[in-house]
């Protein structure tokens, strides 16, 4: 069944990260990086799937272009600390072709973020050979900055907020389902937390018992069970990045064990 991960982080220069790398590393490619006189080649790195950039209307020609772009963003900021991008990685239902995964995202980028205003890179990418092989997942690469006609202008603040975190996660579950309600899938995801989830079915199981439906009653307990467990271990970003290389990790073996073990366990 498909599962639910979106997670959201910043690409700081204060850890050594540079927009120009992450956006070559994500899509494949080469790119100069201006500011530092680097050239980072990742050309020969498989597994990318296809790549995109979705901007907001009005928005120059010339930031369609991946160098032009993250480049432009490095430029723009000035201090030692700088937050340059924020990336987006999301879980993308395997039940779903890859044509179907494609039309998924940009649906969700577009509503989600563009159409506030963020330029978005996205890269859709295919399970790791040696790894699990229903992990499709796609990474989104957001400006911080807004933009006009003549390039970058202030950042806005208000895309930190954590209710507006909590409206993507929501978002992103609202549009998977769509997708997967479309083929019929036996299951959909759901953004919140076990505990939320079991406390609703229970409830739904003492509407049943009211209206003496005392199957539906029985499917919602046996539902609640199987929500009674521990959520899955985050295991770091650099973890994932091995996995998806094909590179299995201790991380990553917890991971599985968690996913794998029985109800009750």
């Amino acid at each position: 069944m498909a599962i639910y991960h979106f997670s959201a982080k910043m690409i700081s220069r204060s850890t050594g990260r540079s927009a120009v790398a992450a956006a070559a590393y994500r899509t494949a490619e080469r790119i100069e990086d201006r500011r530092q006189g680097l050239e980072h080649d990742y050309s020969n790195r498989t597994g990318v799937l296809s790549s995109e950039i979705l901007v907001p209307e009005g928005t120059p020609d010339s930031m369609k272009d991946r160098a032009t772009l993250w480049n432009a963003v490095e430029a723009a900021e000035r201090r030692k600390d700088a937050q340059l991008a924020r990336e987006v990685t999301v879980a993308l239902p395997h039940e779903l072709d890859d044509a179907q995964r494609g039309e998924l995202v940009r649906s969700f980028v577009q509503a989600a973020f563009v159409d506030r205003g963020m330029i978005a890179d996205v890269a859709l990418h295919a399970p790791g050979k040696e790894g699990d092989q229903r992990n499709h997942h796609a990474h989104i690469m957001l400006t911080t900055r807004s933009v006009g006609e003549n390039g970058f202008e202030g950042k806005d603040r208000s895309w930190n907020s954590k209710e507006l975190l909590e409206d993507w996660r929501e978002s992103w579950a609202d549009h998977a389902n769509s997708y997967l309600r479309e083929i019929e899938a036996t299951r959909e995801i759901d953004h919140r937390s076990l505990e939320a989830q079991r406390d609703e079915k229970l409830d739904l199981k003492e509407r049943a018992l009211e209206r003496g439906d005392d199957k539906a009653a029985h499917e919602l307990e046996i539902e609640a069970v199987e929500l009674d467990r521990d959520p899955l271990p985050d295991i770091g970003w650099k973890a994932w990045s091995m996995e998806r290389r094909g590179i299995q990790t201790a991380a990553g073996d917890l991971w599985r064990e968690a996913r794998d073990l029985p109800i009750g366990c």
